[in-house]
């Protein structure tokens, strides 16, 4: 490598003289855009790569797999600098190459030069020179596609983005190998658009399955057969033509469907608390006692008495809500916290059923310490509550070589003004069940403490014949505290077609005096799924995707 830059890591072949060499930046942060040559060895010779001039780049934090001595077919690639996608090889000896790169790269292949002078079919910016026993081939990675001919070899030179319309699909195949994959089956390749499901061939027809987005282009790169001659998709015949080059090639038109999208702002919505634990009546006895003196997460020191780490419990995910039962002694002013919840978290303290006030989030802080005054000195020797509400919002990636990952989740530290820590005994609850989570459909991150979830008024139809009505999109909250609202209606969407939707949650609340409301967080369930997640303390804007399924609730 000639650009300290740059590091590399080969991957070298046992039984095969096929070696991989995998080129990054040394600094795994680097966003810059480095230009290097890379010097390797072939089965001709030692070689030093671009060999027609210019110089080969790596951007920002993008990785490169270089390979030598690549078996294509039977046609030995002595190197080549950009992504093999897929090569194929027929019966009757057609022999096709598909390899693409980032946009406005130089990327260069060789190939043994008994292969002949490449004929270049489509793009200009292709050069050949036969460079010893090789034939050398550089090219500009441009959104047109390029291709050569060699004799017996068809190499496509794609954009990256074009090379996400290309779909390798396996043809049917008798059991026992049915529809497993397996080296054994033929494909087809196809340049198709946005989705394409399936393949078959039945005599001179390529019959496909898929989708369309928008009115497609469709070209037919490699059939084993030799034979196709008519192309369907879903059914229907695409009247497609060759080409000069004698592929097939059609238009598809896409039609797009009427649609009626409910008008949620005018559906009756009902409402129900959401946080019953602030309530006075609330009991708590069924919930996991905070009674662990040490931690299985050896990341931080203990600092309270028993350990409030959330994971400890067998809570991993969701949000979390720990409930601190204390006497009073009548010299309590300050509650003081150290909350880790990941990136963006939030947390919601109450005394009682006064709200104390909420750390509202933001993308720098995984942990938040703050204190919070009490609005009034508790009554000497009565009984009083801490409520503590939690906004999980999951572990962040870690850097290579840390243990990020791990760092605990919940309650760190905690000080209430006159008392010792151990005159507060925690108790806590998470997702239902935790690790014996309940849903096994959606699974364990699906759900977290809401009293709404762990009820399971987010699955269809809930209980809400006795509820209040009222809609978060014409109310909302005046309070502080957790509402849970629910809506049914019908999707109606043409047969046969898939649609994305969204819902997006902005964030300009205004009331009817046109005052900004306060920050709120929102959770969205379809059907029971957990679709999205949105803060206004920390977003400017989120959306949440449904997919089209006839839905309720």
């Amino acid at each position: 490598m000639t650009d300290s830059a740059i590091t590399t890591t080969p991957v070298f072949g046992t039984n095969y003289p096929t070696n991989f060499y995998i080129v990054r930046h040394a600094d795994f942060t680097s966003l810059a855009n480095t230009t290097y040559h890379l010097s390797v060895p072939t089965s001709e010779g030692n070689l030093t790569i671009p060999q027609l001039g210019g110089e080969l780049n790596l951007n920002g934090r993008d990785s490169k797999i270089h390979v030598t001595d690549y078996d294509v077919g039977g046609v030995n690639l002595v190197y080549c600098t950009a992504d093999i996608f897929t090569w194929a090889k027929s019966e009757h000896g057609k022999l096709v190459l598909i390899m693409y790169g980032g946009a406005g790269e130089t990327h260069e292949f060789a190939v043994p030069a008994d292969l002949g002078q490449p004929r270049t079919s489509e793009g200009a910016a292709v050069r050949s020179k036969r460079v010893g026993s090789t034939m050398v081939v550089q090219w500009q990675v441009s959104a047109t596609q390029q291709v050569v001919y060699f004799a017996g070899l068809e190499v496509h030179m794609l954009w990256r983005n074009d090379a996400y319309n290309h779909w390798v699909l396996e043809l049917p195949a008798p059991e026992p190998i049915g529809n497993y994959s397996s080296p054994s089956k033929s494909q087809v390749i196809v340049r198709g658009g946005y989705l394409l499901r399936t393949a078959s061939i039945d005599g001179t027809e390529l019959r496909l399955t898929g989708d369309l987005n928008a009115t497609t282009d469709f070209e037919l790169i490699y059939e084993p057969t030799g034979r196709v001659n008519t192309i369907l998709l879903n059914g229907k015949d695409v009247s497609a033509s060759r080409d000069k080059d004698g592929r097939l090639c059609a238009t598809v038109a896409f039609a797009r469907p009427s649609l009626t999208i409910p008008d949620l702002s005018a559906a009756e919505w009902k409402y129900v608390d959401s946080l019953p634990e602030v309530q006075p009546s609330y009991d708590d006895s069924l919930w996991t006692i905070c009674n662990h003196n040490s931690s299985t997460n050896d990341q931080l020191s203990l600092e309270t008495p028993t350990s409030l780490y959330a994971d400890d419990y067998g809570y991993h995910a969701g949000s979390l809500i720990y409930r601190g039962h204390f006497v009073a002694n009548g010299a309590e002013s300050t509650l003081s916290l150290n909350v880790s919840a990941g990136s963006a978290h939030g947390y919601s303290v109450w005394l009682n059923q006064t709200f104390l006030g909420s750390w509202t989030g933001n993308v720098s802080n995984t942990t938040y310490f703050k204190t919070f005054d009490l609005s009034s000195t508790p009554e000497t020797d009565c009984e009083y509550v801490i409520t503590v509400l939690i906004d999980h919002m999951g572990q962040n990636e870690e850097a290579p070589g840390t243990d990020a990952v791990k760092f605990p989740f919940g309650i760190l530290n905690y000080t209430l003004s006159g008392h010792a820590q151990s005159d507060v005994t925690w108790k806590l609850t998470g997702n239902l069940g935790g690790q014996q989570y309940r849903d096994l459909a959606r699974g364990p991150r699906n759900e977290g403490a809401m009293f709404a979830e762990r009820q399971g008024y987010h699955l269809p139809a809930p209980p809400s014949a006795n509820w209040t009505v009222a809609s978060p999109v014409q109310q909302g909250m005046s309070t502080a505290g957790v509402g849970f609202y629910s809506t049914s209606f019908i999707l109606d969407v043409p047969e046969g077609y898939d649609v994305p939707m969204s819902f997006v949650f902005n964030n300009g609340t205004y009331n009817a005096n046109n005052t900004q409301r306060g920050d709120y967080r929102v959770q969205l369930f379809v059907n029971g799924y957990q679709f999205g997640k949105y803060g206004r303390s920390y977003s400017s804007r989120a959306s949440a995707y449904v997919t089209s399924a006839d839905s309720r609730q």
